[in-house]
């Protein structure tokens, strides 16, 4: 059974849930795995087996559905359908895979489909994204053979550049600072795009020189998306080292395992990044809510609270982990492991006044 749960932001009382069945056949089989999405009253979500849904928000009821594997007869991914649904308009684009079906957009008040295109044999876990590049908006969808730059509106290929990606390890969101367009994963590495400002192209200028999750030379992501800023890049790599690249050549300037195990390296060890203002707010796969500045000479933690327990062993991994984004409102976090959720204050004047 999946179960998606609306809480009261204040008390953390449940307004509504439903529920529906739903059989896991997936690899580490604990899920949902997509972020919903709230937009115009409704909520939509996207379930680990490829149940697509959209509720009123309010009350919990299904305005429309539509079952990926049944629809468009495609098979679930091995980590399960994974890539957040994007709103664009009156469209909700996702990643469904299959022979012309890759990447998809529904009418996101009816689920009837507007378009399809690109086709791949397995799609990847990568959420679709919107950029202004080249004079145009431009759709980018990442799957384990290419990156495609689209035309949201129409599905229409602007440019694609094949790329193998080992074990359809296509995760992190594409990062775009100014002209550049940066990618990552956890076996093949890095790439580094030129986007062309006259027109929807795009030129490689870097990437990884070899396939190595163990020996990497820029930054190999699994799950956490890095951050681009001023020139520099800041991630995680594969074995949790926290690593500062300046984006221009991919040059590696600082590394540190502080803000993921603290000390020794291991396999897909995580923290996601949020940028606050000047600082960023880390959250690691212990459980621990980090406050840092990151910047071109080093790693700077200001402080540190442990907010709840890892409690998710998955598959063969020799520790417990939470690897759940948090959410961010109302100057509070929202973080949740597979026992509970809990909400944080981190507005300095009410934590004041509370002690």
């Amino acid at each position: 059974t999946e179960r998606i749960l609306c809480l009261n932001e204040q008390t953390g009382e449940i307004e509504w849930e439903h529920e529906y069945s739903c059989t896991y056949t997936m690899s580490f089989p604990a899920g949902p795995r997509t972020t919903p999405v709230i937009d115009g009253g409704n909520v939509y979500t996207l379930g680990a087996e490829g149940d697509l849904l959209c509720l009123n928000a309010k009350t919990g009821k299904v305005v429309w559905s539509r079952d990926f594997k049944e629809d468009f007869g495609v098979e679930t991914p091995l980590w399960g359908f994974s890539a957040h649904p994007l709103i664009d308009g009156d469209k909700l684009i996702c990643l469904v895979g299959g022979d012309g079906t890759t990447a998809v957009a529904f009418d996101k008040k009816t689920g009837q489909e507007i378009w399809s295109n690109l086709s791949s044999t397995e799609p990847g876990y990568c959420p679709p994204v919107i950029y202004k590049a080249g004079g145009v908006r431009q759709l980018i969808i990442w799957h384990p053979e290419a990156v495609n730059s689209l035309n949201p509106n129409t599905g229409k290929v602007y440019w694609s550049h094949q790329a193998k990606i080992k074990s359809g390890l296509t995760i992190p969101t594409p990062r775009k600072m100014g002209s550049s367009l940066f990618l990552t994963s956890f076996y093949n590495g890095s790439m580094m795009f030129r986007l062309v400002s006259e027109e929807p192209k795009a030129k490689l200028v870097w990437e990884t020189w070899k396939t190595s999750a163990k020996d990497t030379r820029h930054i190999n992501s699994i799950i956490s998306t890095p951050f681009l800023e001023d020139g520099y890049i800041y991630g995680v790599d594969s074995y949790g080292e926290f690593r500062c690249l300046e984006a221009k050549t991919g040059k590696r300037l600082w590394k540190s395992m502080k803000p993921t195990t603290g000390d020794k390296k291991a396999r897909w060890a995580n923290a996601f990044i949020v940028k606050n203002d000047d600082r960023y707010f880390l959250f690691n796969e212990q459980g621990d809510l980090i406050i840092a500045k990151l910047k071109p000479d080093g790693y700077h933690e200001i402080d540190r609270a442990h907010l709840l327990e890892p409690t998710n062993k998955a598959g063969t991994l020799p520790r417990k982990v939470v690897w759940s984004h948090p959410a961010f409102a109302h100057q509070r976090i929202y973080v949740r492991n597979d026992n509970q959720i809990i909400c944080a204050d981190l507005a300095a004047d009410r934590y004041a006044a509370s002690k």
